[in-house]
């Protein structure tokens, strides 16, 4: 998040009650992939990017399944993987969080539901809410085939249905290396759940999350202070 939406934040921490529900609002009921992964197999890890980590981690860490959730940085190169280089707009990269799943527990497949449904917006180019730039956009970091496949399938089935009414924007990224963000920013929800930014724009999709999808939410969420990067 830039200091301009920390200012946003501060100037709206009066009407947050107002800014909560439009919020809330902004999350969809959408139906699961046609096309999914196996559930069995190894432990695997999935990238998305979708605007400010924080909120993204976030949601991911109260995900069923998922074993762990690191904010960080991908789409650009290892010497630009810096908070500050990557707020620029300059570097290729985006925030991002990688999420180490149990497939037998979630799928690739419902991973992409929750991030469609509520952890972003994706029909918002190059932005969420108030943060505006590259660094935000919305971005599936494919570790493989069968994921830029079914990501795809995925994204043609919303756009067919026309859920949202207008086109998502999300792009697949094959081959981009992830690294993580700085210390501070990890489990950045959950350690400051008062800040102005994350009460409003971040807590709304965690209970997004709770009430939309009761079987896969978890009340413990999977922080890195303790499963490590």
């Amino acid at each position: 998040m830039k200091a301009s939406s920390v200012a946003f934040a501060v100037a709206a921490l009066g009407l947050a009650w107002a800014v909560l529900p439009s919020s809330a609002e902004t999350a969809r009921t959408l139906p699961p992939p046609v096309a999914n992964e196996a559930a069995t197999g190894p432990t695997k890890t999935a990238v998305f990017a979708g605007g400010c980590f924080w909120g993204v981690q976030g949601v991911f860490q109260h995900v069923d399944g998922v074993t762990r959730a690191v904010s960080g940085y991908a789409g650009g190169e290892k010497g630009t993987a810096e908070y500050e280089k990557v707020g620029s707009g300059r570097t290729g990269h985006a925030e991002s969080v990688r999420i180490t799943y149990d497939p037998a527990k979630v799928s690739f497949g419902k991973l992409m539901q929750i991030y469609f449904s509520v952890a972003h917006d994706p029909t918002e180019l190059n932005r969420q809410g108030p943060d505006v730039g590259p660094q935000y956009r919305s971005t599936i970091f494919a570790v493989d085939d069968e994921q830029a496949r079914l990501a795809q399938a995925y994204i043609a089935q919303l756009d067919g249905a026309k859920l949202f009414g207008r086109k998502i924007v999300t792009t697949i990224e094959r081959g981009k290396a992830f690294y993580p963000a700085e210390g501070y920013h990890q489990d950045y929800l959950t350690l400051h759940p008062a800040q102005p930014y994350i009460a409003i724009n971040d807590l709304p999709k965690v209970e997004n999350l709770k009430r939309m999808f009761p079987e896969t939410y978890r009340a413990e969420p999977a922080l890195v202070s303790r499963t490590g990067l």
